[in-house]
């Protein structure tokens, strides 16, 4: 069963060449919202498995990125297609929501 991986400032980059849309979740072990939606994340790695490249990044460690990206406030997830970002999602939101940012984007 899929697993969302764990993203970090090193292998961003790497991560995110993906030919398939690559979902991040900005998160951190103190935030209370980001355990709401963390599930959720793990789901969506299980169903979109080889179709989307779903992970996670502890803001905490990793800092370089989330200030490339602005990351002010988590859980952010942001979509990113082909180095863009094409979605972006602050706050928790349902799966169902999320599913459809990504389907629009396969």
């Amino acid at each position: 069963m899929g697993k969302a991986i764990e993203i970090t400032d090193s292998n961003f980059d790497e991560i995110i060449n993906s030919d398939k849309p690559v979902l991040i979740d900005f998160w951190a072990e103190w935030c209370g919202p980001c355990k709401m939606i963390g599930p959720v994340v793990e789901e969506l790695a299980a169903d979109y498995e080889g179709r989307a490249v779903i992970g996670k990044m502890d803001v905490d460690i990793n800092n370089i990125i989330p200030s490339k990206f602005g990351i002010r406030s988590i859980p952010t997830l942001l979509l990113i297609k082909n180095g863009e970002v094409v979605e972006k999602q602050v706050g928790v939101t349902s799966k169902s929501a999320l599913a459809q940012k990504i389907e629009a984007h396969l």
